[in-house]
Order: structure tokens, then C-alpha cells, then sequence
């Protein structure tokens, strides 16, 4: 069935579907492109078609979303190999949008989980993470003391409290700072910055997850828009009053303006060619800032095997960071399902690793921590994201040397206004999150009003 819907009616329909939409000034007549079908470029796209302005957006892959990527491998369950949650639901603009979306959410809750130690045996970590927050809250006073950023690894073991440490007291902290740190900024602690690794607001309430896939969202936020897959931009330039965008096959499209949502990571790789000089600090601060690694590796059983009444597990093996973080989707959705995190460092030494030899280890920590008959996973489903040629990662953290002004310099607009800069790793105080990507790119369209 063809259905025809007047400028009116889709107008109304795009302004029924957005949360919260930036105020804008007409931009009737003029023509922008955006480069990415990510979050950022979506939000970016739909406030300047409200606004009146004639919209194309560029995506290299195959398919929208960007680093919203809802597998459906498993047709019965949707995982999501990029973003999952919403975190904090009160006032964040993806909860609007999943309520206009109709989209069906499910809680889970850090305070919900198990801890086991490398023989299987249940421990309580609360005073491992007492003691963790105390060591580094001590290392980063005494950087302050110095008046030097340092990286959180060489401000914490250049203390008192660590040197002191015996070994299992010092693996008990490394195995904290991994979680609440590395998996949390998807930056090893050898990057992070000691001052400002944590610089970011949130939003109050809980973290839910999407049953059916976080991709409802990138679904619901692409109707109606012109989104042409398949583009790879390989070259940005001034031309005349306006950009020229140059395309991986040699094509040259034109625009008034672009908003540019690549990833930071993209950007670092200079896998974009600018035809002029951006700003001086704009390039310092794509330099400064780091491009972090989360990777997933999604497990499927035939049955579940491990206490089906919590959302985490967390494994304190023989490695630091290897197989330590879990998520089970059991008693938010029923599924048996376990999810494996790896950061930092330890997810860059395990993309080197062959699936299969992947699912071994996942196997062979499983069976250390809940005996020996645990069952082998029917399925696995793994993300190697630093890999990934539009993305080389997962997402930005605040590298040491990096400050609250850094992503404000990495935001805003270039060349007179006609080049303007948006993602994640451009919002100053929801950096590194999904709802962060949204807000960016609000603020971009918002640039052009």
C-alpha cells in the first residue's frame, strides 16, 4: 500500500515523534548535509527538518544507528552490540523518545548482583570498594597537591596506600577500579585522567534495557528523513558560501552547511580529509581526548545454570579485567543469556583472540566459577569494536591532560558556520552515553538557527 502524506502532516508527524525539540530559527531554503545516521546525526536531522531546512544524511555503513547496533542473529532475541541502556531515566531525552516509540523497557540495578572469587566462593566486596574509592580519592588529592594531571594507574600506585598493599589487597583495588572505571569510560586506567576521568553529569533514576532492541529508537528517529546508506565522506572543503562533500567513489555533493557526528575515533584516524585548517583548539582537543574500548560478548545457553535473582556477576580470576564484569538478562527478560564486558586493554588483548577461542575462555571462567558441569553456550554473538573502520572504538573518555573545556573546544562550528562538529565526544557534560549523543546533536542544529 502507497501511502501519500502532504508537507503538513509529515511536519506534524516529525514534531509529534521528537522529545523535547530544540527552538530554532527558519531554515527554509537552505541545505545541509549531515554526515552519520548515528544518534547525533538523527536528533541533528530532525530539528533542522522541522525548521525548514532541506536535509540529507550521509551514512558509511550499511544500515543506520551508528553505535546503536541491535543484532538479530538470534530472530526470538534482539542483543544490542553497542548501547544498551538508558542510564538514568529522569529527564533524559531517550526516555521521551522510547515512550514515543512505544518502546517496552526492563530495569536492572547495579545493587543486584554476586561476587565470586577466582574458587567460585561468594565474597562481599563492600569494603574492597570502600577501600578502592579511598586509595583513589588519595591519588588524585595528592595530584591536585602536584598541580600535574597523571594517569589514574601512576597516581594510584605512586601511593602510600598501594605500595603498602599486599598483593590480594592490590588485586581486590584493580579488580574495582576495573569495573567502576575501565568498563564504566571504556579507557584502561594507564589513560584515564586522574582529575577528570568522572567529569560528567548524570541523570537520576535507574538503567533500563531495551527487550526488543535499542535500534526502536534509531527507527523511530529516522522516519521520514532523506538517510542514504552506503556513503562513505572521504573529504570536507570550503566552496564558495557553502561545503563540498566528497564521496569514497569520487562524487561531490554540495551543501550550505554539514554537521559532522563521526566518531572521535574516526576523526583521530584522519580517515576525513578538511580542505582547510580547523580551529586550533578544535584539533587539540581531538587529539587530547581518548577513544575508548568497551567490548561485548553475548552468550546463550539452553538453560540457565547460574542464580537466576541477579542482574550482575562479577569474577575476581586470575587476570585483572578478563572475564570479571557479567550481565545476566535472566531476571530482567527470562533469557538465558550471560553478557561478558572487556575494556581498556584487556578488550584490545581479547579482539586478537578468534571467536572460538573466545567462547573457550568464556567457558573455562564460567566452569571456575560455578563448577564444573556448567553447560557450554549453544550461541555467542562478540563485538570488536576498535576494529570497526567507522568507529575504531566505542566511545570517548577523558584522557589525562584533558579538562571540562576540552569537549566544549571539540564542539560547535568551523569554517564561518558552515561546518559544525557533533557526537558524543562533543558534549561537555553528557560525554560518552547515548542520550549524550542526542543532546549533541540538538546543539548542533541548534548552532544553525
Amino acid at each position: 500500500m502507497t501511502m501519500t502524506m502532504t508537507r503538513r502532516s509529515h511536519l506534524a508527524s516529525l514534531l509529534a515523534t521528537l522529545a523535547a525539540p530544540t527552538t530554532l530559527g527558519a531554515q527554509t531554503g537552505r541545505r545541509v548535509i549531515v554526515v552519520g545516521a548515528g544518534l547525533a546525526g538523527l536528533a541533528a536531522a530532525r530539528d533542522l527538518v522541522v525548521a525548514g531546512a532541506e536535509v540529507v544524511v550521509l551514512e558509511a555503513r550499511d544500515r543506520i544507528g551508528g553505535r546503536i547496533w541491535t543484532s538479530r542473529h538470534w530472530p526470538d532475541l534482539p542483543m544490542d552490540m553497542g548501547a544498551s541502556w538508558i542510564h538514568g531515566v529522569k529527564g533524559n531525552p531517550l526516555t521521551a523518545l522510547a515512550d514515543a516509540a512505544e518502546a517496552a523497557r526492563v530495569d536492572t540495578s547495579y545493587d543486584s548482583a554476586l561476587a565470586l572469587d577466582g574458587a567460585g566462593q561468594e565474597v562481599d566486596l563492600t569494603d574492597a570498594y570502600d577501600l578502592a574509592e579511598a586509595v583513589v580519592e588519595d591519588a588524585r588529592a595528592r595530584v591536585d597537591d602536584n598541580d600535574r594531571d597523571l594517569a589514574l594507574q601512576d597516581a594510584v600506585t605512586g601511593g602510600a596506600d598501594w605500595q603498602a598493599a599486599d598483593k590480594a589487597t592490590r588485586r581486590l583495588i584493580r579488580h574495582v577500579v576495573n569495573g567502576a572505571v575501565e568498563a564504566e569510560y571504556g579507557g584502561d586506567w594507564s589513560e584515564v585522567s586522574a582529575w577528570f576521568f568522572d567529569e560528567s553529569e548524570e541523570f537520576e533514576g535507574g538503567d533500563m534495557l531495551f527487550p526488543d532492541g535499542f535500534d526502536q529508537i534509531v527507527q523511530h528517529l529516522a522516519r521520514g528523513l532523506d538517510i542514504r546508506t552506503g556513503q562513505v565522506v572521504t573529504a570536507l572543503a570550503p566552496d564558495g558560501a557553502g561545503v563540498a562533500v566528497t564521496l569514497a567513489d569520487g562524487r561531490q555533493l554540495a551543501a550550505d552547511h554539514v554537521v559532522l557526528t563521526v566518531p572521535l575515533g574516526v576523526l583521530q584516524a584522519g580517515d576525513i580529509d578538511f580542505g582547510a585548517a580547523l580551529a586550533a583548539d578544535r584539533v587539540a582537543a581531538i587529539d587530547t581526548l581518548g577513544m575508548g574500548l568497551l567490548n561485548k560478548c553475548w552468550l546463550r545457553f539452553d538453560r540457565v545454570a547460574w542464580p537466576s535473582d541477579v542482574d550482575w556477576i562479577e569474577w575476581i580470576g586470575p587476570e585483572d579485567g578478563v572475564w570479571s564484569q557479567w550481565l545476566s538478562l535472566t531476571k530482567a527478560t527470562g533469557a538465558p543469556v550471560l553478557l561478558a564486558f572487556h575494556a581498556g586493554d584487556q578488550a584490545r588483548a581479547m579482539e586478537r583472540l578468534t571467536d572460538s577461542q573466545m567462547i573457550a575462555q568464556a567457558h573455562a571462567a564460567l566452569r571456575a566459577m560455578f563448577g564444573a558441569d556448567f553447560p557450554a553456550p549453544v550461541g555467542a554473538q562478540i563485538t570488536r569494536w576498535s576494529r570497526d573502520p567507522f568507529s575504531y572504538g566505542s566511545y570517548s573518555f577523558n584522557a589525562t591532560g584533558t579538562t571540562p573545556e576540552t569537549r566544549k573546544m571539540l564542539a560547535g562550528t568551523d569554517w564561518d558556520g558552515r561546518l559544525v562538529f557533533a557526537g558524543e565526544a562533543a558534549e561537555p557534560d553528557h560525554w560518552g552515553t547515548a542520550h549524550g549523543a542526542v543532546l549533541s546533536g540538538r546543539a548542533a542544529a541548534a548552532e544553525l538557527g
